[in-house]
């Protein structure tokens, strides 16, 4: 009689394990010769040494399954770790970027979006520039995340100009952090849809993802991350430059910006305009025009952009033509 223990490293074991231990009687059931206790994120199994080694491999297998899907069903179960031969069963799906909370499919919904996810592939920057609504910032934290849960780097860092708050910041309530984050929400919300709460939390407190503006990126060498700088068109030239010239190796980043929706004062520019002409045409940085056709929100909303869009300047409207 052997006996074994199994850390999980679960942040939520009743998600995995099931309410009441639902999931966790339908292993018991598979495996009927072997005692198998639950203490948390850790696994006791007690029985002969062989059959534990042929759990220990499907186990593993539904763990990957549940990191990957975000949740298992009484079929996985049966499939994985009832299984003669010992293989993942994880479904290709090609137009997938993350299967999110309670296994939600998380894809781009159209062309241009498809195209950010085509271009990134093939490129280490990219400038997702396009009105309200048109999933860019989404889709760009989605591939970060996609990134992250594949290994390919180690963090995400996620930024925005704070230029909303102007001197009225230290009116609000709470420390740095508290004024701060509402100007994140947008980035908070769509990791939300992508992460289960506690692995988010988990990724927060330990850094593996950081939400910060701008300002903080100054002097850094942003390595081996996918960083989003988000509502870019709110950053002067010399905070572009700035955060563009923090790229490291191994890193990827993605700027998205709205150029009919700058906050900033009107004696400042955007470096949102100078970049597609600075930039445009060096191998390795592209630029992804979204349009009305893009928006995937309220069908009002598309009438609305439109609307305002007949009232922009030529020189804005200019901006994104090929």
């Amino acid at each position: 009689m052997s006996e074994t223990i199994i850390e999980t490293s679960l942040d939520n074991p009743v998600e995995f394990f099931g309410v009441s231990d639902k999931h966790l009687s339908g292993i018991r059931e598979l495996f009927p010769k072997l005692k198998i206790i639950a203490r948390g994120n850790l696994l006791k199994v007690i029985g002969e040494q062989q059959l534990i080694q042929t759990f220990e491999k499907r186990f593993d297998l539904l763990l990957v399954h549940f990191d990957h899907f975000g949740k298992i069903t009484d079929n996985n179960i049966r499939q994985i770790m009832g299984q003669d031969e010992v293989a993942p069963i994880i479904p290709k799906n090609e137009e997938t970027l993350v299967y999110g909370r309670h296994g939600k499919l998380v894809k781009a919904q159209t062309p241009n979006q498809r195209k950010m996810v085509n271009s990134i592939e093939k490129n280490d920057m990219l400038f997702a520039i396009g009105p309200a609504g048109t999933g860019k910032t989404y889709t760009a934290v989605a591939l970060a995340v996609r990134a992250l849960k594949n290994k390919e780097v180690k963090r995400i860092i996620l930024t925005r100009p704070a230029v909303e708050a102007g001197e009225s910041l230290g009116f609000l309530p709470g420390d740095m952090k508290d004024k701060l984050d509402p100007y994140m929400q947008p980035l908070y919300d769509a990791l939300h849809d992508m992460l289960p709460a506690q692995k988010l939390l988990s990724y927060l407190e330990d850094e593996t993802i950081e939400i910060a503006p701008l300002a903080y990126m100054r002097g850094r060498t942003l390595g081996n991350v996918f960083a989003i700088l988000d509502e870019a068109q709110n950053a002067s030239e010399s905070q572009l430059k700035m955060f563009l010239t923090r790229m490291g190796k191994n890193a990827k980043f993605i700027i998205t910006g709205d150029i009919t929706q700058i906050d900033l004062p009107s004696h400042k520019k955007s470096g949102l305009f100078q970049a597609k002409n600075i930039l445009e045409g060096i191998k390795g940085i592209d630029f992804i025009y979204l349009n009305e056709k893009d928006i995937v929100r309220h069908n009002l909303v598309i009438k609305i952009v439109d609307a305002y869009g007949k009232k922009t300047e030529k020189k804005t409207i200019s901006f994104f033509e090929k």
